[in-house]
């Protein structure tokens, strides 16, 4: 397999940083880095160009940074509360998924892009969960999100967490990270 050498102009994912000299694979980087910009070849020009960009780029991620973790303190007691039809055991007819997470943020004042929020599978039961939402490469916020039947007739799974809401942590969405205790607390339910 032939590699290329690219010297990244914006934050990738599972890639790396802004200014970072990172070895890909040459078809990615000739059909999608180079063309949209992601990425130029690591040629010693354009390593000199970047390094002289370097410390602009610096004070430009620490302002990114900073506005960031001023959102997040902005939006620490935001909760999110959807209701959607649901049978009788909490299923939901249908789900609730990032773009209506998107949506009711944009409703109450945030503009935050969909694919920002690290929702796995979607949510297809009614109940508490812990959605989080990335706002920068180092600032994640987690929002609590409350699904309920429409209706508001409470669920058999509702009546259990709301009596031991002081007991039970809130699910996480299914597929998001979770820890080997909230599995298995998850699993049971």
């Amino acid at each position: 397999m032939s590699t290329t050498t690219v010297l990244l102009r914006e934050d990738m994912e599972n890639l790396g940083g802004r200014g970072e000299i990172v070895k890909v694979k040459a078809g990615y980087a000739r059909n999608y880095l180079l063309p949209k910009g992601l990425a130029s070849l690591a040629t010693k020009g354009n390593i000199k160009q970047i390094e002289q960009e370097r410390a602009a780029l610096l004070k430009k991620a620490a302002h990114d940074k900073a506005t960031a973790e001023a959102q997040a303190e902005q939006m620490s007691n935001i909760a999110l509360s959807f209701e959607r039809k649901a049978g009788e055991s909490g299923q939901l007819f249908g789900s609730v998924t990032s773009m209506d997470i998107a949506q009711a943020l944009q409703a109450k004042g945030y503009e935050i892009d969909r694919r920002k929020i690290n929702l796995k599978d979607v949510i297809k039961e009614t109940g508490e969960y812990t959605v989080p939402v990335k706002l920068h490469r180092e600032v994640t916020l987690n929002v609590p999100v409350t699904v309920t039947a429409e209706g508001g007739a409470a669920t058999e799974n509702q009546e259990k967490a709301a009596a031991g809401a002081d007991e039970t942590p809130a699910k996480t969405p299914p597929g998001s990270e979770q820890t080997p205790d909230e599995t298995s607390e998850t699993a049971g339910e």
